[in-house]
């Protein structure tokens, strides 16, 4: 009776006990995941001298001042009516932090102008109404 209990003590302490390696494995965190950066951004576009700002259903972003943004706002330019007013485009961008912490929580970085609407030449304008009168 005596070495069965010793055999079980014994076998239930080499049991229980968990070797470092395996134990830091367990204790390791779980990989967050993180949503692609790069997504195709729907919304409504307006580019001021110090600032440029995409606007969407569910979403507000500041844009980086870059080349890019500047060709967008070429672009878009020939549609304004005024200076405040914003333009629907569909750009790729890139999300990311905001590094200065002032403004938006996150700003993107356009990588690629997917589409702006078109300019419907004054020419064309012109005769269009003059064919209907």
């Amino acid at each position: 009776m005596k070495k069965l209990f010793g055999l079980l003590l014994i076998s239930s302490m080499l049991f229980s006990c968990q070797d470092e390696e395996r134990k830091d494995l367990m204790d390791a965190p779980q990989a967050e995941k993180v949503p692609d950066s790069i997504q195709v951004l729907e919304g409504e576009f307006i580019y001021a001298a110090d600032a440029a700002v995409i606007r969407g259903e569910n979403f507000v972003y500041g844009v980086t001042l870059d080349s890019m943004s500047q060709i967008l706002s070429e672009r878009i330019a020939p549609l304004k009516t005024d200076d405040f007013e914003m333009i629907p485009v569909t750009v790729r961008a890139k999300i990311q932090p905001n590094p200065e912490q002032e403004g938006w929580e996150e700003v993107i970085e356009i990588l690629e102008i997917v589409e702006t609407p078109e300019v419907a030449k004054v020419s064309d304008t012109i005769k269009d109404n003059k064919r209907k009168n």
